[in-house]
């Protein structure tokens, strides 16, 4: 396996409580899937959990060199918890889209907390059949 590209985001967790308090822009039903709203749950640490796991989200599209839009939904990246195991991502769309074009065949994800921040880091991994990282093109 090689590393084909490598994410990582921060994200304010007291900042992702504002958005998902918004009235105006409901982010939980815009960027997260029933499933992982359900894993997640209730409780007093359930936007650090959020805040984690949206930046694991991004994390992973800038492994891909993605970002949202053009194609790609915040849904199409799914972050959950294997029992006792580490956070896996699952992507459907247009990031499933981008993760074959690009050879991706496994991905390594790593979420931690701390004063008041949710940072994620995402790599993906291939088997080198494909160039990692798209060309720039001749000088």
């Amino acid at each position: 396996m090689i590393i084909l590209g490598h994410g990582i985001d921060l994200v304010e967790v007291a900042a992702l409580r504002r958005w998902i308090e918004d009235p105006r822009d409901p982010l939980l039903p815009r960027c997260f899937t029933a499933e992982e709203i359900a894993e997640i749950g209730d409780g007093p640490e359930r936007v650090e959990r959020l805040a984690g796991r949206f930046a694991a989200k991004e994390a992973v599209l800038k492994a891909l060199g993605t970002g949202f839009g053009a194609g790609v939904a915040f849904k199409d990246v799914v972050v959950r918890r294997r029992p006792g195991g580490p956070p896996e991502a699952v992507l459907d769309g247009g990031a499933a889209l981008a993760a074959r074009d690009l050879g991706v065949t496994g991905w390594r994800l790593s979420i931690s907390h701390a004063g008041g921040m949710a940072i994620a880091s995402a790599i993906a991994l291939g088997d080198g059949a494909q160039a990692a990282l798209p060309s720039a093109g001749p000088r």
